[in-house]
């Protein structure tokens, strides 16, 4: 049976729940990897001195901190998403500022009142089960003249840092990815995004594409790390499985990086980042 929104939604806030101060310490908050693309989606959407920007999604506040550097004191930004502790974390680690406020809300049922500038969204859109009412919501957010800003990660076969076990861990755990979930990478490729942002109403769609590159250490470290920060019910699924079968898909894994693994046994990933850039 499939997942409805409504559970996937509850299961995917209790993840973040769970997961959100260690994504913050491992990759938000020291800006490698993929996480090279808030300078950049910063720039693109270019934000000014005195605009109001909404942060759909800013989980622990990355994106948030850099727009208020760039707002100034005249300015103003709001900072949303489901997670209550990533909201938590992007309070204590955004400095309190009279303009900056964090509010906690579902991107698929919001309402402000106040238009804003600009709105930005990284690294969420393909969480939504209902892409095109958070984008609606989005651009109903917007003033006339506005603009959005969204970064997602490219196709899988363009971040194997993900499917180099994602791919091997569904051969031996069909449901490691409850069955109704999102597909993760639908938003992918250029097309397959314009596609989505033009149909809830934007115009003007520009979309780059950047690889930054990530390296997760040997082998061994890639592996217990994946172990180590995955959210407790993949975990879970993960230990359930037998010794045996275990080390064959260590194995099948590892096979799937050696093509990324250097001379000195480390691993380094490609990472492709699409960004893009809408008027309302």
């Amino acid at each position: 049976m499939k997942l409805k929104h409504f559970e996937y939604k509850q299961r995917n806030m209790k993840i973040w729940n769970e997961v959100a101060p260690r994504y913050h310490k491992r990759w938000a908050s020291v800006c490698i990897g993929p996480f090279q693309s808030t300078s950049k989606l910063i720039e693109l959407v270019d934000i000014n001195k005195g605009d109001t920007v909404l942060d759909i999604a800013c989980g622990t506040g990355v994106v948030t901190k850099k727009i208020r550097k760039k707002i100034g004191n005249v300015g103003y930004v709001v900072g949303v998403d489901t997670s209550i502790i990533a909201i938590k974390i992007a309070k204590k680690w955004n400095e309190r500022k009279t303009n900056l406020d964090f509010v906690n809300i579902d991107a698929e049922k919001f309402y402000f009142s106040k238009k804003f500038d600009i709105v930005t969204c990284q690294y969420a859109l393909f969480f939504f089960p209902n892409a095109q009412k958070a984008l609606k919501n989005m651009r109903n957010s917007l003033k006339k003249s506005g603009k959005i800003g969204i970064s997602v990660h490219g196709s899988k076969d363009r971040v194997p840092f993900f499917s180099s076990i994602l791919d091997s861990v569904t051969q031996y755990i069909p449901d490691y990815i409850p069955p109704g979930s999102p597909n993760l990478d639908r938003f992918g490729t250029k097309s397959a995004l314009r596609e989505e942002i033009s149909k809830a109403g934007f115009s003007k769609i520009s979309i780059q594409e950047f690889i930054f590159y990530y390296s997760p250490g040997k082998f061994e470290d890639y592996w217990k790390n994946y172990i180590k920060y995955i959210a407790k019910p993949l975990k879970e699924k993960l230990d359930a499985l037998e010794n045996s079968k275990r080390k064959e898909l260590k194995k099948l894994v590892k096979e799937k990086t050696i093509q990324y693994t250097k001379k000195n046994g480390k691993i380094i990933f490609p990472w492709q980042v699409l960004i893009l850039t809408a008027k309302y």
